[in-house]
């Protein structure tokens, strides 16, 4: 259908619209207007991807100068397919519509684990080691070997690229990583560094969070693109921990001794060096006395590990005197190294902010700030005129490298913290230093001062206006929109006492309360004899899973379950979950039907839909706050505090939430999908906890279910599943909520889709 949003022509692939989806476009043209940024909540299900491309697409088409690209970032590969295929939808509908092709491109980049095409790279199990394998192949140094000794292993895909792939660009239309691949075969070439080289002049890129995000990646991949383009964050709740993991660095004792390796290693190939050829050193030498700039200009092959985040100014400057010869330098690592190990051998834990680790290494071991911040260029400058092929091996003295560069840059927004053993077994020395970032607007400042629209979406992002605080940036439209539903397809209730009126709840105080386990175990019994097909069930960690589970089993309540329905658990091991994952639709879909047991924060409550069968009712079993005696989180929390106002309750509150809203939302997925949204914690009836729920649950939450006991809360699951069976037609939703083209422009239509965003 075509649309006209606010005097934009916008082809929509699809017959009928949901009333959000013309209203979330609405916000997203104002933003793209505004060229500035947003933040906008919308129902999981309903379309959302389908929507932000339709428009941004269209908008490309009118405003070709004003938004040049679109920059697509999701989390997950299979997201990432699922964007792709919504496009391919999209060109489809504009080709019948206009009977030309779109002369756009739009493709998915991944890392080299994902698009290799050798046979004998690509067969390798980590992601490092394909990226350490593939430098080995194709790095500048080894392919001018290869051209003198046809011996030396080299990559034909990478040389045919070479030879051929940067005169032809690739053909408009849609490429997956699949399609990338085959065209890559086809031709003989390298699909990753074809992908890596078309982004440059592509209409749509779709990618990970992380080369955006991550200063390391984002520095190699995403330099050079356009400052008009309009950069999209999808299921965006997390954004600020991948954030803050992107910019932490964690040293053990173990790194330490593989950086001695490390160092040893370097030594003897300067050695060898010096004695055969020392020329090659000597005209390093040279590059470092004109500065870094010079030294960047490097193949883009060998740029394996970008600097963390070096200032443009700092580039222009000469590499200081005392790290420019080689043997220099790795001394200055040793002194590090050993001052580093020093400071792991702690009996009390140390927190300490990066200033004043600056001046002890000033103090103990002479170490400036000036050529720690060159640290990280000067090694990789090193590794490339030692034309060192396996780099994978070097990834420990990289590690100090990168820590010893952040750790000079920044002065703010980050905390050193040394431990002598983990929190989890505090009998076993292992001590750790963690280089933590408490910030997250560090990482995110360079995306929103470069690109002039970025918009965060998500289903789940209330309370809004925190999101603002903690990325520090200034949207133009924040709005969460409703869900308009012909029939009440979800029914969240709030379960806060047992059968026999003890008080539910996975507080610390209570977590051990034999009553309060049995009526968890009472609840999941009573609802496996009324839901059909799956229930999913999450616990706020692994531990309290484990707990309660062995006591069900004590008290005989799982045998009674597993008469019902069959028990899957989640445990940490990604093999394990994919096969439970695996048995457990199969259950649902040969009518044994089952149970999923999982954690919240795992990987079952981020990545996997439970649609239509697979989830009819969702148990959240206590709220699930994050491990609060972790010493970074108290860090962050204090930084948050100070920084932003923030006050740590209402930060701990909104992180649970989101993660509870982030699990029970699994179950719906799409307005013709049904589920029960079953909250297990008498806390969750509070009107702070109910409050930072995203408004579409909210507002199906009536007074009546607010702290109901087990008995109670079945009989409304009876009632709200029995409504559930009747048959549903899609003429029910028609004129209510999935609308024709002439439905959706009747006025009475329109002031309704006004009332459905709700701004802040």
């Amino acid at each position: 259908m075509k649309l006209n949003i606010d005097g934009l022509l916008v082809y929509f692939p699809y017959d009928f619209i949901y009333p959000e989806q013309y209203s979330y476009m609405q916000e997203l043209k104002r933003t793209l207007d505004a060229k500035g940024h947003g933040v906008l909540e919308m129902p999981s299900g309903t379309g959302k991807t389908v929507s932000l491309v339709s428009l941004i697409v269209a908008y490309q088409l009118a405003y070709p100068l004003d938004v040049t690209k679109l920059i697509y970032c999701s989390r997950t590969v299979p997201e990432i397919e699922k964007v792709i295929e919504e496009l391919r939808k999209l060109f489809e509908y504009y080709e019948k519509e206009t009977g030309e092709k779109l002369n756009f491109l739009a493709l998915a980049l991944s890392s080299r684990k994902n698009l290799c095409i050798h046979p004998e790279v690509s067969c390798l199990r980590f992601g490092k080691e394909v990226d350490g394998k593939c430098h080995s192949l194709t790095a500048s140094y080894i392919r001018a070997r290869h051209s003198r000794d046809s011996g030396v292993p080299f990559c034909r895909f990478y040389e045919e690229f070479d030879a051929n792939g940067r005169q032809v660009p690739i053909s408009s239309g849609v490429y997956n990583l699949d399609d990338l691949k085959t065209y890559g075969r086809q031709k003989g070439w390298c699909p990753y560094f074809l992908a890596r080289y078309s982004i440059l002049h592509a209409n749509i890129i779709v990618y990970s969070y992380h080369y955006l995000l991550d200063p390391k990646i984002a520095d190699l991949v995403s330099k050079e693109l356009a400052k008009n383009s309009v950069v999209v964050f999808d299921e965006a709740h997390n954004i600020d921990n991948v954030c803050i993991d992107s910019m932490s660095v964690n040293i053990t004792r173990r790194t330490l001794d593989r950086c001695q390796t490390n160092i040893e290693t370097l030594q003897r190939t300067i050695q060898k060096i010096r004695d055969s050829d020392a020329a090659i050193l000597k005209e390093e030498y040279r590059r470092l006395v004109e500065g870094l700039k010079e030294a960047n200009i490097a193949r883009e092959t060998d740029v394996y590990l970008a600097n963390p985040v070096l200032p443009d100014e700092i580039l222009q400057e000469a590499i200081p005197g005392n790290i420019r010869t080689a043997e220099h330098f790795v001394g200055f690592l040793k002194r590090l190294l050993e001052y580093l190990k020093s400071r792991l051998r702690v009996q009390h834990v140390i927190q300490e902010s990066p200033p004043s680790f600056l001046k002890d290494v000033f103090e103990k071991v002479c170490i400036e700030r000036k050529p720690l911040r060159f640290c990280a260029e000067r090694l990789r400058s090193l590794l490339r005129t030692l034309e060192i092929a396996d780099l994978t091996d070097f990834s420990p003295i990289t590690l100090i490298a990168n820590f010893a560069t952040l750790v000079s840059t920044y002065a703010k927004g980050f905390t050193i913290i040394i431990e002598p053993f983990e929190d989890r077994t505090p009998t076993v020395a292992n001590p750790i230093l963690h280089f933590s970032c408490m910030d997250a607007s560090i990482a995110v400042k360079p995306v929103f001062e470069r690109f002039q629209s970025v918009v965060i979406t998500s289903g789940t992002l209330s309370p809004l206006d925190i999101y603002p605080k903690i990325l520090d940036f200034r949207p133009v439209t924040m709005a969460t929109f409703t869900m308009t539903l012909a029939r009440t397809c979800l029914c969240p209730i709030i379960v806060g006492r047992g059968n026999d009126q003890v008080a539910i709840s996975s507080k610390f105080e209570t977590r051990e309360d034999i009553a309060v386990i049995r009526n968890y175990g009472n609840l999941l019994l009573e609802m496996s004899a009324i839901v059909p097909d799956g229930i999913v069930a999450f616990f706020t960690s692994y531990q309290y899973m484990e707990n309660i589970v062995a006591s069900w089993y004590e008290q005989g309540i799982l045998e009674n379950i597993q008469r019902n329905k069959l028990i899957f658990i989640e445990t940490q091991d990604a093999a394990e979950t994919s096969m439970a994952l695996e048995k457990y639709q199969e259950a649902c879909e040969n009518g044994r039907g089952a149970i999923l047991l999982s954690v919240a924060r795992g990987k079952v409550s981020e990545g996997i839909d439970f649609v239509h069968h697979y989830g009819r009712a969702v148990l959240m079993f206590g709220v699930p706050y994050v491990y609060t005696q972790s010493r970074i989180l108290k860090a962050r929390l204090e930084y948050l505090r100070d920084q932003f106002q923030i006050r740590e309750n209402d930060f701990l509150t909104f992180d649970a939430m989101r993660h509870a809203a982030q699990c029970v939302g699994r179950a719906i997925r799409g307005k013709t999908d049904y589920g029960l949204m079953i909250f297990a914690d008498k806390r969750f009836a509070r009107a702070d906890k109910r409050g930072k729920l995203p408004r579409w649950i909210q507002e199906h939450i009536t007074d009546a279910n607010l702290n109901l006991t087990v008995d109670e809360a079945i009989q409304v699951a009876k009632y709200f599943l029995r409504q559930m069976a009747q048959p549903f037609r899609k003429e029910d939703q028609l004129g209510l909520s999935l609308l024709t083209l002439a439905q959706l422009q009747s006025e009475e239509m329109l002031q309704k889709i006004e009332q459905i965003t709700h701004q802040i």
